[in-house]
């Protein structure tokens, strides 16, 4: 009786958590809509810092949302999936209108694909420097390497 009692009590505040989690991602479990406030979209980034996480909304019409890692060159926001072709990547492939939310603040954007090899070794400089897990893109035969900007 105990045990049904328990896990019925850990069934119930689980899914609470979840369900308070705004339908957005859980650790490395995608999510679906994004909810948050609103907000413009900033000229510049670098008031979000260097690089941290963020969590990305994609396909509007079946919104499927992740935890990622996020850069700031120049001002510029970026988001990278390295040589993997995740799902995220082939839903900004499909639909490039996407949307972020960051320390809670929702940002309508459009993911452009960088395909200048001058831009991915800049971004690439920084991101390598940033952890000694992260890989240059600039050395991968192919890069998924976005550029996030105002729709």
């Amino acid at each position: 009786m105990g045990s049904k009692l328990s896990f019925g009590l850990v069934l119930i505040l689980s899914l609470a958590f979840v369900g308070g989690c705004g339908g957005g991602p859980l650790g490395v479990m995608p999510g679906g809509k994004l909810s948050g406030k609103a907000a413009p979209v900033p000229a510049n980034w670098d008031a979000a810092g260097e690089y941290g996480f963020m969590q990305i909304e994609t396909l509007p019409a079946d919104p499927y949302s992740v935890n990622i890692a996020y850069t700031v060159v120049d001002g510029i926001l970026y988001a990278n999936a390295g040589d993997t072709e995740t799902q995220w990547v082939q839903n900004m492939e499909a639909d490039p209108q996407i949307v972020i939310r960051l320390d809670g603040v929702i940002y309508p954007l459009r993911a452009e694909r960088v395909t200048s090899a001058a831009e991915i070794a800049r971004f690439g400089a920084v991101w390598a420097s940033q952890n000694s897990f992260h890989r240059d893109p600039a050395g991968l035969d192919q890069a998924w390497v976005y550029r996030l900007v105002p729709r």
